[in-house]
């Protein structure tokens, strides 16, 4: 199964809850008018794309119905299409050019963090590239067990410590391997302890001191995993790490669990931070890099 087949499953609910409702409104209406428009703002609302983006689609569909003299519904559905495309804008991929190249990533616990880098590790090796996990979540026992488990299946080698340890100094060891291991890519798994803002703060503060002077000149991305069934708070839990660190992508999850799909858009519109990866399932191969043409296309094929 290709993975935008795996896509339109994955979106089932979403597809089923609302966007079907949008394609029923596009065809029960014989000519396009501002009572369709209305209920089509509703619909959009109802999936979480947000009052904003929501206002700024039916505003920017109602110019484009009047300027083109547009009548026929299907014409209004493909502009429609058109604008979501428009509105999350194009995907960018990660920025991984020098060995190694780092990934860091955060994201409160229950998130699918911990999947989320075995799934862009596996990705990664299938693309050829040589991957060191680093675990520098040592708040909890279970994430560097649950990470050592993942490691094991994917294949990949994990640099750990114990429980308690200092994460900056897993990332000294982390750096420290993988220039003698010539790693490409190093992923850091790093602590979600939102509750105490000032702690996550200084503690990714101190990882980027140790990356700065380890690895100096590496490529850098810094990812945020965020749960979509949890809607319109994943945006403010979204918010409050984006004061506390420097996040250049965003990791979405659990799409395959929530009818509201649409939190994408809102996503895009409140933080102007572009979603990198998708993920509709829990099997390894079920994240893929963020494509805003397949994603609006799976929504809308019948």
């Amino acid at each position: 199964m290709s993975f935008f087949d795996r896509l339109k499953q994955g979106l089932t609910k979403t597809k089923e809850g609302i966007f079907k409702q949008v394609d029923n409104l596009f065809k029960s209406f014989v000519r396009v008018d501002e009572e369709m428009l209305e209920e089509l703002e509703e619909l959009l609302i109802m999936a979480d794309v947000g009052v904003e983006p929501t206002e700024k689609i039916i505003n920017s569909l109602r110019d484009k119905i009047k300027d083109e003299r547009i009548s026929d519904s299907e014409q209004a559905k493909t502009a429609l299409c058109e604008m979501l495309k428009s509105e999350i804008g194009e995907g960018e991929p990660l920025r991984i050019g020098t060995s190694p190249s780092i990934i860091l990533v955060i994201g409160v616990n229950g998130v699918g963090k911990t999947t989320s880098i075995a799934k862009i590790a596996a990705n990664l090796k299938r693309s050829g590239k040589n991957v060191l996990l680093a675990a520098a979540d040592t708040f909890r026992a279970a994430a560097i067990d649950q990470l050592q488990i993942w490691a094991d299946r994917v294949g990949v080698d994990l640099i750990k410590h114990t429980e308690g340890s200092d994460p900056a100094a897993v990332v000294f060891d982390a750096a420290a391997a993988a220039k003698k291991r010539n790693a490409d890519v190093l992923i850091i798994d790093t602590a979600g302890r939102l509750h105490n803002k000032k702690n996550l703060m200084n503690e990714l503060a101190k990882i980027d001191r140790v990356i700065e002077r380890e690895l100096p000149g590496t490529d850098r991305e810094t990812l945020l995993v965020i749960d979509a069934t949890t809607g319109q708070n994943a945006i403010s839990q979204a918010k409050e790490f984006k004061n506390a660190a420097n996040i250049t992508g965003l990791i979405l999850t659990k799409l395959d669990g929530t009818a509201k799909g649409g939190i994408v858009f809102s996503i895009k519109e409140e933080l102007d931070i572009p979603v990198k990866y998708i993920c509709v399932g829990e099997q390894i191969e079920d994240l893929e890099e963020f494509d805003a043409d397949d994603f609006v296309r799976a929504l809308f094929d019948r």
